[in-house]
């Protein structure tokens, strides 16, 4: 994956996966989910003693921009344990990107993200800034918004950061409600 990608954070849940990554090339990010998939599945199958898929359906993408949404998006990443009630702290959860972010535990496939950076000038700066944002409350606006952009795969950002992409790829980009539009009588 590291060919492919920064990764900026990640966590393994029992049924799902999150990931935050940068794709390097426009393309490259569907070579990573599929590799990912083939290799985890493989891994899992025989180590359980188990045929089949493991995750239901296809990956879900949104864009991020960077500051407080890339942020925001890592810290919901790495609380998804906490909030499905695994653990109490995300630093009690082994699969995830925490423990490399609050100074617990050295992963080297991880890449610090420039939001992640900016937090302070040395790495224990950051680890305490990264541990206090974490610590937050989080609310409920802001977990409606990171779902509601994942499940509909769409840009998370400033307005200006979505016209810009939408100016790129040459189309409107717009969540929608769901479900059919309503008929007019």
């Amino acid at each position: 994956m590291k060919e492919h990608s920064r990764i900026y954070a990640y966590c393994l849940m029992t049924n799902h996966v999150h990931l935050l990554v940068a794709p390097f090339k426009e393309d490259s990010l569907a070579a990573i989910m599929q590799s990912l998939g083939r290799r985890y599945v493989r891994y899992v199958n025989s180590n359980h003693n188990r045929t089949g898929t493991l995750w239901e359906g296809r990956y879900k993408s949104s864009l991020v921009d960077t500051d407080k949404y890339l942020l925001a998006c890592s810290r919901y990443i790495e609380l998804n344990p906490v909030r499905a009630k695994i653990v109490r702290n995300p630093t009690e959860y082994n699969w995830s990107s925490y423990r490399f972010k609050d100074g617990s535990s050295e992963e080297e496939f991880i890449d610090m993200d420039p939001s992640y950076l900016g937090l302070g000038s040395t790495k224990e700066g950051r680890q305490e800034k990264y541990k206090k944002f974490v610590s937050e409350t989080v609310s409920d606006s802001e977990l409606r918004m990171i779902r509601s952009v994942t499940q509909r795969c769409g840009i998370m950002g400033t307005s200006d950061f979505s016209d810009r992409v939408c100016s790129m790829i040459g189309r409107k980009m717009s969540l929608k409600p769901r479900g059919r539009p309503k008929k007019l009588l």
